[in-house]
């Protein structure tokens, strides 16, 4: 373990009602014997004098001490909790940084000291930063599952089973003159190499449910020119976010907005009028456009029949849902599209939003772990060619067959941090905000 003792600020922005300041290390006891007169019993609040190192008094709160065997980070912790005023916080960091052996922790240091001490695993490392960050309840849900080791306990499984494969092979070598012995192992190898491919395979695939619930379902708003594109967003959205206007090719970018339906993130993207372009920039924003619908999980594909403009676009083969937003004009009834709403008096926004909602919520899945981040993806990738490499062997080129299975496991190690994974260990963790 670091020899130094770290210190922040990991409660939220200043001013709050309250502030959390965090400790960790070897000088732990000796800050609480200098700051609050004593060592509070292990795990129990107590109400303390603060003081700084000339005796003067900081603030009055709570001083909580965690002994290394059972604290966050594997080492002596204390936390003090203070008035979150801006002149308290700063004046007790200040004094910190004054007691020999402390320095201010760096992003994510708290963390990664606990992996360190074998609190955690990478996945759960990942599993927690992500639920720091959850703005809805699907991405707490499927934070909470990583963080809790679902992902380990499956990638663990994973890796006994290509060690147990690979301790065959090794006993196929001092066999290897004795056909039966040989041929018996090669076809239990291959049965269980390749229903653990098939389960490898399906877990990667499991991924883009992943991505839905971290980055959003994605859905486009397309169209051609003064269809109502612009006015949709603002509806489904209820804010002016974008520009509405008769006059044809005001939206020239594109313009994203979050929001959470049935708890799932939902990422709505206005976008360029769809039709032969009228200038270099026009051209631009439909090209945008297009490219989006291509990425997007749904297209809202709004139509207008009083357009007289002719065009013709395909989305492909991304879903979508055929919208008019004119319903409160008397007399326009469109009976082509699957969704006919008013923009004006929000007559039928909100079948609108229970379908896009119900569709994000068919593109995730709990049921299963899943991979979470691209990381895990790409060694789940690397472990599956060595995998199949494994088995395109022909014959019994059992050392071949080992060393294929020894890279396989050593990449699906590397997802819960047992090979290797120094170069790693900064990039995770320094995504996590200060004081975590």
């Amino acid at each position: 373990m670091s020899s130094d003792t770290i210190f922040a600020l990991s409660s939220g922005r200043l001013p709050a009602g309250i502030a959390v300041v965090r400790i960790s290390g070897p000088a732990v006891r000796f800050v609480l014997e200098t700051i609050c007169g004593q060592v509070p019993p292990a795990r129990r609040m107590q109400f303390v004098h603060f003081l700084n190192l000339d005796g003067d008094i900081i603030d009055t709160g709570l001083a909580v001490f965690f002994e290394g065997s059972a604290s966050f980070t594997g080492e002596d912790c204390a936390e003090f909790h203070l008035h979150g005023g801006i002149a308290v916080v700063r004046a007790m960091l200040g004094c910190l940084g004054l007691v020999p052996g402390l320095r201010v922790a760096e992003a994510g240091e708290f963390s990664k000291r606990a992996f360190l001490s074998g609190k955690f695993d990478l996945t759960q490392a990942e599993g927690l930063a992500d639920l720091i960050s959850a703005e809805t309840e699907a991405q707490r849900r499927l934070a909470i599952s990583q963080s809790q080791g679902r992902l380990r306990a499956v990638y663990e499984d994973w890796r006994t089973q290509l060690t147990r494969h690979r301790a065959m092979v090794e006993a196929s070598i001092d066999f290897s003159d004795e056909d039966d012995v040989a041929e018996r192992s090669l076809l239990s190898l291959n049965d269980g190499l390749d229903a653990l491919a098939a389960e490898i395979r399906l877990h990667i695939d499991g991924y883009r449910s992943g991505e839905v619930i971290r980055e959003g379902y994605q859905v486009v708003i397309a169209g051609p020119p003064n269809a109502g594109k612009s006015s949709l967003m603002n509806a489904l959205v209820k804010r002016e976010v974008a520009i509405a206007s008769d006059e044809a090719g005001t939206t020239r970018d594109l313009i994203d907005v979050r929001l959470e339906l049935g708890g799932n993130l939902v990422v709505l993207t206005d976008t360029a009028g769809l039709r032969e372009a009228q200038s270099k920039v026009e051209a631009i924003g439909v090209e945008r456009a297009m490219a989006r619908i291509a990425d997007a999980d749904l297209v809202l594909f709004v139509t207008n029949m009083m357009i007289s403009e002719l065009f013709d676009v395909s989305v492909g083969t991304t879903p979508f849902i055929s919208v008019s937003t004119h319903l409160d004009l008397a007399g326009y009834v469109d009976t082509t599209v699957e969704f006919s709403l008013s923009t004006v008096t929000g007559e039928g926004i909100q079948p609108l939003l229970d379908e896009i909602g119900r569709r994000a919520s068919n593109a995730i899945s709990f049921d299963t772990a899943i991979p979470t981040a691209e990381r895990q993806v790409s060694l789940l990738r690397l472990a599956l060619v060595e995998i199949e490499l494994a088995l395109g062997i022909v014959g019994d080129d059992f050392d071949l067959i080992a060393e294929h299975l020894r890279r396989a496991t050593d990449h699906i190690g590397r997802l819960v941090g047992r090979v290797d994974v120094e170069d790693l260990l900064d990039v995770i963790f320094s995504q996590f905000c200060i004081g975590k």
